[in-house]
């Protein structure tokens, strides 16, 4: 969609929030708050945390829920590289930024701010306090620009259960203390609901983090997709979020590529699956909470798998390309991708067709060949949706083998080993076959030189 018909489908969910909560705003402010939400959102890095995302995450039938959605996103630092011009009106006064880090104002720097204190108060956080982009930083300017936005329509009490929602989208917690990040939000909805006087219910504090927890899940829900290739989908979308070189499919280099996959690779290695979806008070039930950890984990095990083999793929490219450069552009090796279907030779083109020498031994296996050989459910505008040189890796290698090499691939990534070290200890007909097809490659380009230079 464009910014007009995204701003008009915030603007319909906002007029229908504030309805739903009997809450009155004017035409014009609800037009100013939609503006707000849909400029950040539509971003030039925003690839995944688009309108799109926060309209899913919020769903359709809880107000509460669609307006945290709204905001939840607002604020990220790591893939917009800075804070949103139009939201440092409602963030300067609490905060600073020191050496590129940013800080809660110590709490004689404050102001007086009864609705400040209370975001604190649900976060947990504390003035003076260092704010990590992997710790609720983002979350906890979000909820504190909606808190700020929404304070002259909402009573207190409504923002408590708003902020509570986005608080629970600080992702992939463990446990602490004994109790669940859940837990943790309910006794600080408890304290703040004493605090303020706000007589809100004990039962509705419970309901405030059911919605919110509802409300997290669907924010992970592709963690859960029936579907590995649109669970890829999702992941190489929020790539570039975070590897802002990946936006050029041109200029890349392999070795920039190569460390947005080893990032990745990490990330899915260090994640399990109850880090992901989160329950209170039985939302969402057991068996629904049970069926979304083991989707979750069935697709981090492919991921896993599939990241990684791309990971050694890249690795040996890497390897080649530093007999010519250490910043090759990963286009010079593979060819360009060709959104206009010219007649533009590629890699693929020149590599041999093999017989698959390594059966797949189980369904994890046999799925992320097919992902690889067929690919993810779409292309993205920085790579192509399957992997046909991995694919032939796989076929000559086999998954044991590449997994066992992935170990000394990282350790040429450190420049613990030279690259030729790590190709000497590589399959040779794989090394033979990708030089033979990148040469393959270099001569028709040489060729079609030397014609346009003729003619």
């Amino acid at each position: 969609m464009n910014f007009e018909q995204d701003h008009q489908l915030c603007l319909d969910k906002l007029l229908w929030a504030t309805r739903q909560l009997d809450v009155n705003v004017s035409d014009q402010d609800i037009a100013k708050i939609a503006e707000i939400i849909v400029q950040t959102m539509t971003g030039p890095w925003r690839y995944f945390h688009t309108p799109d995302h926060i309209f899913e995450v919020g769903g359709s039938a809880n107000a509460i829920e669609v307006l945290a959605a709204l905001f939840h996103d607002l604020v990220y630092v790591q893939v917009d590289q800075t804070v949103n011009f139009n939201l440092t009106f409602y963030i300067v006064p609490f905060v600073r930024e020191v050496k590129e880090h940013l800080y809660i104002r110590a709490a004689n720097d404050l102001p007086q701010d009864p609705m400040f204190t209370m975001v604190l108060q649900v976060f947990g956080f504390n003035p003076g306090q260092q704010l990590s982009p992997f710790s609720g930083q983002n979350e906890f300017l979000s909820a504190l620009v909606c808190a700020k936005v929404l304070e002259p329509f909402f009573s207190q009490a409504l923002i408590l259960k708003i902020i509570a929602c986005i608080e629970t989208t600080i992702p992939f917690r463990p446990n602490r203390d004994g109790l669940t990040p859940a837990e943790h939000l309910y006794e600080r909805l408890k304290a703040a609901n004493t605090e303020y006087n706000l007589d809100i219910p004990d039962a509705e504090l419970i309901q405030a983090v059911q919605q919110a927890v509802r409300m997290a899940n669907r924010d992970v829900g592709s963690f859960a997709n029936p579907s590995s290739a649109r669970f890829l989908d999702n992941t190489w979308s929020l790539l570039p979020e975070t590897n802002h070189n990946l936006k050029n499919p041109s200029s890349y280099t392999v070795n920039e590529y190569r460390v947005a996959l080893q990032k990745m690779e990490g990330f899915m290695n260090f994640l399990k699956p109850d880090l992901v979806f989160q329950q209170f008070a039985n939302e969402p039930p057991d068996a629904a909470y049970q069926n979304l950890l083991e989707r979750a984990e069935r697709n981090i095990e492919i991921a896993r798998l599939y990241i990684g083999s791309k990971l050694f793929t890249m690795a040996v490219l890497e390897a080649l390309s530093r007999r010519f450069g250490r910043n090759i552009p990963l286009s010079t090796i593979m060819g360009e991708l060709n959104p206009l279907g010219l007649q533009i030779e590629k890699l693929e083109d020149f590599l041999p067709d093999v017989p698959n020498h390594h059966p797949s031994r189980n369904n994890l296996e046999r799925e992320v060949l097919d992902l690889l050989e067929k690919g993810r459910y779409s292309s993205s505008s920085y790579d192509i949706k399957n992997s046909p040189l991995t694919t032939l890796m796989v076929k000559v290698m086999g998954f044991d083998r590449i997994r066992e090499l992935l170990g000394q691939a990282k350790d040429f990534f450190k420049d613990e080993l030279s690259g030729e070290t790590f190709l000497a200890a590589c399959d040779q007909t794989i090394v033979e076959i990708i030089t033979t097809s990148m040469s393959k490659l270099f001569d028709s380009r040489k060729t079609a030189l030397m014609q346009a230079t003729a003619s």
